[in-house]
C-alpha cells in the first residue's frame, strides 16, 4: 500500500491524525520530509587547532608520508 498523509513531528515521533490508519498499527513506513529543519542556534566553530600538538613530523607531512609510503615492502 502507498499512502500519503499529514503530520506533525515530536521529538521522535510523527503524529498523523487519519483513523483509517489504525488497521496498519506496527507496519513498516517510510517517511519523507517536506520542509527544511528549523535550525534556531547555529554551532559555534570547533577550534581544532586545539587538539594538535605541534611536532616536526607534523610539519613535513606530505614527505614524511612518502617516505612512509615507499618503505612499505
Amino acid at each position: 500500500m502507498l499512502a500519503a498523509v499529514k503530520g506533525i513531528i515530536r521529538g521522535n515521533t510523527v503524529f498523523i491524525e487519519n483513523e483509517d490508519l489504525y488497521e496498519y498499527d506496527g507496519s513498516e513506513v517510510v517517511v519523507t520530509f517536506l520542509d527544511q529543519p528549523v535550525r534556531n542556534k547555529k554551532r559555534e566553530p570547533v577550534d581544532w587547532d586545539s587538539f594538535v600538538i605541534p611536532s616536526e613530523r607534523g610539519k613535513n607531512v606530505d614527505e614524511y608520508m612518502k617516505e612512509m609510503r615507499e618503505d612499505d615492502r
